[in-house]
């Protein structure tokens, strides 16, 4: 069943509940109040007929008919009982084996009377106690529980009548807003549909608020995300393949060169050093393309630890120098506070030493290396100053295999991020003001050394 139907019938179900509920609650009080206005109403008629009683003779038969009248008129039944003598002094009601079995049943002196059950109806009662020459009498009115049935069932059934178009009313409007909440989830799911085909070009924008137009967002996002994953598979297999049949390419050649006594002598030891040299840099390849493959489905590889910024910007510093000092390039150093960062700290080391090679490559004279808390947060900023970055190369520096001019394998910045994430930090790439590339590695959770 549709899940537009399921919230419909939950709603109408709960709706039909609450309103039985309801009405029998006002059934009940309805019924309750009817009684005690119509014995209000018994008290007012029976201070009539007591003065009636007590002004008249009844003896008298003129008396008598008149008396009668008001009886029917009020459409009620009296008798008179003597406490004193036990007896009953006058009654309108023919059957006296039924008012004795209400003297017997009901106590007379309650001013609160419930309702008298008769031969073939329900009486309301009320008990007027008058004092007559003689003696202490109760005066007992009764009235016919079926004039306030009638007004009962003539209320029920405008309640009822209401109750049914109310229930109408509920049943369309639930339907309305069951549709429009259900409406977008079945655009939504249409949309995840797309994704699951790679469909990513169809995809729509769902109009939907609060919660739903959350989870519309975050399907977007991800169907970016996957787009740009599927994306960067591709591209993966492409320069990986590309990568790997170069040397591979050019190690087959010289092989069968000097097998075939194309290449002797000295053409041939070159020939040697430069499959040496490819089958090193294939290595490297391969290395790198595992430590990839690791970090992203291997839990045990990787082993965080507090780490003291001041010591890893020291091993920084002792790796880098070597390697700024072949090609004539001066690194400095920044270190502001003194803070302890969970990560990894050999994978750490490598990911910012791969930073750091690739700006000491692309530098003119000077990389600055820097460490500081900004923001709540403790940043590494690797800065040279060389040329920059093509706009067109940031988006997708990080990506495997995307290398500039004179990049080496295209993986260095690839792992440097999958380290950094997997750290719970982020990395980023931009140019710098003054000029050059700006690598900044960024942490959100750190505490202050107090040693």
């Amino acid at each position: 069943m549709k899940l537009q139907y399921q919230l419909t019938i939950a709603f109408t179900t709960l709706l039909v509940v609450i309103m039985t509920v309801t009405g029998i609650m006002i059934y009940s009080q309805m019924l309750q109040m009817l009684i005690k206005d119509e014995q209000r109403q018994l008290e007012d008629k029976g201070e009539l007929i007591v003065n009636f009683i007590l002004s008249e003779d009844l003896n008298n038969t003129t008396s008598v008919q008149r008396f009668l009248q008001l009886l029917e008129k009020y459409n009620l039944q009296v008798f008179a009982y003597d406490e004193g003598s036990e007896r009953v002094v006058f009654s309108s009601i023919p059957n006296m084996e039924t008012i004795e079995g209400w003297i017997q049943e009901h106590d007379l002196n309650s001013r609160t009377q419930p309702l008298w059950q008769g031969e073939d109806d329900n009486y309301v009662v009320s008990i007027i106690p008058f004092l007559s020459p003689v003696s202490t009498q109760q005066l007992v009115l009764l009235t016919p529980l079926d004039d306030l049935q009638e007004v009962q069932k003539s209320l029920v059934n405008q309640l009822l009548l209401i109750f049914l178009i109310g229930i109408s009313v509920a049943v369309l409007l639930s339907h309305y807003l069951t549709t429009k909440l259900v409406t977008p989830l079945t655009k939504l799911r249409h949309q995840l549909k797309k994704i699951e085909k790679r469909k990513f070009e169809e995809m729509e924008e769902v109009k939907a608020t609060g919660e739903i137009k959350e989870v519309e967002q975050s399907v977007v996002e991800m169907a970016n995300e996957l787009n740009s994953f599927i994306q960067s598979q591709h591209h993966f297999f492409q320069n990986a393949s590309h990568e790997l049949k170069t040397p591979l390419m050019t190690i087959q050649g010289y092989a069968e060169g000097i097998r075939d006594g194309i290449f002797e002598g000295e053409e041939a030891s070159r020939g040697l050093q430069v499959m040496v040299a490819e089958i090193k840099r294939l290595k490297k390849i391969i290395n790198e393309i595992i430590l990839l493959a690791k970090l992203d489905s291997e839990a045990d590889i990787y082993h965080p630890e507090k780490v003291n910024s001041k010591i890893f910007m020291e091993q920084i510093m002792e790796r880098a120098i070597p390697i700024a000092n072949e090609k004539d390039i001066r690194v400095v150093q920044d270190q502001e506070e003194e803070v302890l960062v969970l990560f990894d700290a050999e994978k750490m080391l490598q990911a910012v030493m791969n930073i750091v090679t690739n700006a000491i490559r692309h530098a003119d004279s000077k990389v600055e290396v820097a460490a500081f808390v900004k923001n709540k947060q403790f940043h590494i900023q690797i800065t040279d100053d060389g040329e920059g970055i093509d706009d067109e190369l940031i988006k997708k520096l990080f990506h495997r295999f995307v290398k500039g001019e004179s990049g080496e394998t295209g993986l260095g910045l690839a792992i440097a991020r999958a380290i950094v994430e997997r750290s719970g930090g982020s990395v980023k790439a931009e140019n710098a003001a003054k000029g050059g590339a700006k690598f900044t590695i960024t942490f959100s959770e750190f505490e202050k050394n107090n040693d």
